[in-house]
């Protein structure tokens, strides 16, 4: 028999990270006594939940758990630093992730929204020598850094007087100072000095943002974008020409400015989704049962929320009373509201939330449709899943796609490239009869002409714009590289079961062997059955229960899961196995041949079959049946019409059952009998024959499979914490009808990327000459800023692709 110890993570391991959790449960589990370790994090703040053996005392698990959490915390510290300009210098940070990663000692270091993370070995490295190297020596205001606290390093701009719109109203203010100096310059008899001054206002106002990051980039010793530009107008101003100095600036500063808010845009595409929850909410805590109205902040888990009809929800939790339809829309992009009934066994739903059945469970965001409901909040505000989603999908903007390290790459070797043919164009006077004004003027445009906005921009405007859409449509994407990978994937695995199938199973068939009943049979399945999570195991339960009315069901003892094959118990002094053929491998007990045959043409007709054995008596066996999911079928024909050239089913079922599920949806390849090492095997052949795989699964049962696949694909991660953190894309709804739209977005953003690449490496190659043989510096800037504004654009209609479920 075992009992249950919940303990609080935070008060185990304060300030530790998910690693020193895994840690966590994974040296529990070895522990001999100790049957299970697994997080709840449906509840805040989160909780262990340990099983052990009912011969322990709670006392002396909870004193092993302190023991070794302390082990960890002694061995693991973690370091945050805060920093505000992640996105901005985003190369500058994966050097130093690189540098970090490096060391010796540092486990792990990433950025994320909040900033960088590193997590380092105590006795191999310190937390001064990390700061050392985030700082690059210099001192710091700042106390020396020390372990699992956080520290800031931030830059502040100046000049924001107008909040966002500041560099446009400043670039906006250049034109108009500009124009001025041009019509004074055409329409009135004015003296020189009084245009001059008017050119100077539009040089400051356009160069003002400009300066700042050239400044910023030269003290990291980088020569960016910007610096070209500001040398470009200095030269031309230098050389009389004020006018088209100033004309560089506010066209450069008004092209940066829109190109900016046209970026603004599909970032508060992100950040809308941060706006669907309430800011308050309903709650009855006391007995009386009046409500008052609280910030979602101060709702703590436990607190009972009352949800009036047409409003959104405003905090995950279950219904406790009630029944209504809820759009889930915004959170996992089903487009029919979903139906939500309140829970059966309210106490059972308070300890184990993870548990608790869809038809049962809400998300924060979420809008309540005709009918009143009461829920049981189960997450605080800050770890509700759609906090979850839009941290995430934030965090994705951090991450660099493969094709933005190239650019990045090819940005470090052209620019000085760029700076060296300028410098051979300086000396064409000596070669060429024309005034040094004039071979200096060239090379300012050249200059110009040369500088690669539109390509640093390419890439990141389309992968913002593609995790942004398709996180509308409940399809999380955990950056561009993840993005990029499944725009060119040629196979997609499927795990079976809750996968293509609806993971619901139920009993088909019931086959009694000698000397048994059929009350007997189900009677000793359902016992042992009844303490396991397995989805068969639940359809025997289930339905086994509703066969027997009204019969006292005995209880089952050491009860013991042997993975991929089934479980072992005792019950009334009896051994009990009930699981596979497999499970009976290493009995010398052979299947009697009538029961044999029986099962043999269960299976030919593809069920899942359960064979029962108490001590050396065989009792029979339970054919179970898992039904295909109903958009199965589409959503494979859907794949392949993508381009999707293998579609694999992976299954621990026989090959029999496989095999007719396959063929009921149109499935190529069908492969089972496999354990969950079996799954990696198979998505590794499968890789090695055609490329690039993607593995669909629950993220949880599969994740080796998952792990090993070149994209893993989690279903219906807006129940799972375990999907969201461990997948590289997460379908939030428990419908596989996402899965051909995150293909189609993937594949139309790799499309743009090379659409936007070839356009800004084009107006480039056609600029660089056409400068050299004499167009000037105004032409230039106006075909160089259109071209980036064109990328933007393109990357923006991603944001408009269609979903078409």
């Amino acid at each position: 028999m075992t009992d249950k110890l919940p303990l609080n993570v935070e008060a185990l391991l304060p300030g530790g990270d998910d690693r020193c959790v895994d840690r966590l449960v994974r040296d529990l589990t070895a522990d001999s006594h100790i049957e299970h370790a697994h997080v709840v994090q449906d509840a805040g703040p989160s909780r262990l939940c340990v099983h052990y053996d009912s011969a322990m005392t709670a006392a002396d698990v909870e004193q092993r758990t302190r023991h070794i959490a302390s082990k960890i915390d002694a061995q693991y510290g973690h370091l945050r630093w805060a920093a505000t300009d992640l996105a901005e210098h985003r190369e500058e940070n994966q050097a130093l992730i690189g540098q970090l990663d490096a060391m010796v000692g540092v486990v792990e270091a990433r950025l994320d929204t909040d900033g960088l993370r590193i997590e380092f070995e105590r006795d191999r490295i310190t937390a001064d020598e990390l700061v050392a190297v985030i700082t690059g020596g210099q001192s710091q205001s700042t106390p020396p850094a020390s372990t699992d606290e956080d520290h800031g390093d931030h830059e502040h701009g100046w000049g924001m007087v107008f909040g966002e719109r500041s560099e446009l109203i400043f670039a906006a203010l250049s034109g108009v100072f500009l124009l001025t100096g041009f019509l004074l310059a055409s329409l009135a008899d004015t003296a020189r000095s009084v245009e001059m001054v008017f050119y100077g206002l539009a040089f400051v106002f356009g160069a003002f943002f400009t300066a700042q990051e050239t400044f910023q980039s030269v003290r990291r010793r980088r020569f960016e974008i910007d610096f070209l530009m500001l040398v470009a107008a200095a030269g031309a101003a230098a050389l009389g020409e004020v006018a088209e100095g100033a004309l560089l600036l506010f066209l450069f500063s008004i092209g940066h400015a829109l190109e900016g808010y046209a970026m603004g845009r599909a970032r508060r595409a992100i950040e809308a989704l941060a706006d669907l929850a309430p800011k308050t909410a309903l709650v009855r805590r006391d007995r009386t049962g009046e409500t008052i109205e609280v910030p979602v902040e101060q709702l703590r888990v436990g607190d009972v929320v009352v949800v009036r009809p047409n409003v959104r929800i405003a905090a995950d939790g279950f219904v406790v009373a009630g029944t209504s339809s809820v759009d889930q829309a915004p959170v996992t992009g089903e487009s029919v509201p979903v139906d939500k009934v309140p829970v059966t066994d309210v106490l059972r739903a308070s300890v184990e939330p993870e548990q608790v059945d869809p038809s049962s469970r809400v998300f924060a965001g979420t809008i309540n449709g005709a009918g009143a409901i009461e829920i049981q909040v189960t997450r605080l505000a800050v770890d509700s899943t759609l906090s979850r989603v839009v941290r995430l999908v934030s965090e994705a903007q951090v991450e660099v796609s493969p094709t933005q390290r190239f650019t990045d790459k090819f940005q470090r070797i052209f620019v000085p490239a760029v700076l060296v043919l300028v410098g051979v164009l300086l000396a064409a006077g000596w070669v060429i009869d024309e005034p040094f004004s004039a071979t200096v003027y060239r090379a300012l445009a050249v200059l110009v002409a040369a500088s690669p906005c539109a390509l640093a921009i390419a890439t990141p405007s389309a992968v913002l714009s593609a995790v942004a859409r398709a996180a509308r449509s409940g399809v999380l994407i955990k950056g561009g590289a993840s993005l990029e990978t499944l725009g060119r994937v040629n196979a997609v695995a499927f795990d079976k079961t809750g996968t293509l199938t609806q993971g619901l199973p139920r009993i088909a068939d019931i086959v009694v062997a000698d000397g048994c009943d059929r009350t007997e049979l189900l009677t000793i399945a359902v016992s042992v059955e009844q303490q396991s999570d397995h989805p068969l195991a639940r359809a025997i339960v289930r339905d086994g229960s509703a066969l027997l009315d009204d019969t006292e069901i005995p209880r089952a003892t050491n009860v013991q899961s042997v993975t991929g094959r089934g479980v072992t118990a005792d019950l009334e002094g009896a051994l009990v196995q009930v699981g596979k053929r497999e499970l009976f491998d290493d009995d010398t007990d052979e299947l009697p041949s009538a029961l044999a045959n029986d099962v043999a043409e269960l299976e030919r007709s593809g069920r899942t079959t359960m064979l029962v054995r108490a001590g050396k008596r065989w009792l029979g066996a339970i054919g179970v049946m898992d039904t295909a999911r109903h958009e199965a079928v589409d959503v494979v024909t859907g794949l392949t019409e993508l381009g999707v050239k293998s579609t694999v089913m992976l299954s621990g079922d026989n090959q029999q059952v496989a095999d007719a599920v396959a063929a009921e949806i149109g499935i190529q390849e069908a492969r089972g009998d496999l354990m969950p090492e079996d799954k990696v095997t198979e998505i590794k052949r499968i890789r090695d024959q055609y490329g690039l795989v993607a593995m669909v699964g629950d993220g949880v049962n599969d994740a080796p499979a998952l792990a090993a696949a070149n994209v893993g694909i989690a279903m219906g991660a807006a129940g799972s914490d375990v999907a969201l953190e461990t997948a590289d894309i997460a379908l939030m709804a428990d419908d596989l009808k996402a899965l051909p739209f995150a293909l189609k977005v993937s594949r139309q953003s790799n499309r743009i990327i090379a659409q936007n690449l070839w356009a800004s490496l084009g107006v480039v190659a056609i600029l660089i000459p056409a400068t050299i043989f004499g167009l000037g510096i105004g032409p230039a800037v106006l075909i160089h800023e259109g071209s980036t504004l064109i990328v933007v654009a393109n990357a923006l209609r991603l944001l408009a692709l269609r979903d078409r479920r």
